[in-house]
């Protein structure tokens, strides 16, 4: 049903992007803390949507296909967000499009698999990823502002957000590594490759 809870938290979750962004539209640092808090309670709805979902039997098409976009728009926009106003700057750049890639690259590749019915289980150590990914961000949205309650906040944060990029690397070979029989074998007759 697309009005389950499961679905609703789905749906909650794309709503906070946007308002995530809006924060970086308000200068000083109450707004961070505005950002950070909003960008945790999105998280902590992405463990319960798939929580609540296996454990009511509630799981949908819909869900899943919303599940995973509301996920890499939520890591996007806030990799945005954080770029531009040069909390993440210099050589850490290269960690952000690093994930920023692997999420477009591997959405990708599992449109392709769910096309010819293969599926690839998420790992542990995707999960271990993810959550390295969502500590990091969050140290980065407190940034300045948490850099004046505790000292090393941001560079913690970039820290983490490398960690998560290296993790991204190694699983995103993983999911490619399985999928990449079906990726060369040939098109079926009459197709091109392209949509």
């Amino acid at each position: 049903m697309p009005t389950n809870l499961p679905n609703l938290l789905t749906y909650a979750r794309i709503v906070m992007v946007p308002a995530v962004v809006a924060c970086f539209y308000f200068e000083g640092d109450e707004p961070r803390w505005w950002a950070l808090g909003i960008f945790v309670l999105a998280a902590v709805t992405d463990f319960f949507d798939g929580y609540l979902a296996r454990a009511w039997a509630q799981q949908s098409n819909l869900g899943r296909m919303l599940d995973p976009i509301a996920d890499k728009l939520l890591v996007a926009a806030v990799l945005l967000v954080l770029t531009r106003d040069g909390t993440i700057a210099g050589y850490s750049l290269w960690a952000a499009l690093v994930i920023l890639c692997r999420e477009i690259l591997v959405s990708g590749l599992r449109e392709f698999l769910a096309e010819v019915r293969v599926s690839v289980p998420v790992s542990q150590l995707a999960k271990w990823k993810t959550t390295i990914q969502m500590v990091a961000l969050s140290f980065l949205l407190a940034g300045p502002a948490g850099d004046k309650l505790v000292s090393g906040i941001t560079t913690t944060g970039l820290g983490l957000l490398w960690a998560a990029a290296i993790l991204t690397l190694y699983t995103g070979y993983d999911y490619f590594k399985a999928g990449i029989v079906h990726l060369t074998a040939p098109a079926p007759s009459g197709q091109d490759g392209h949509p």
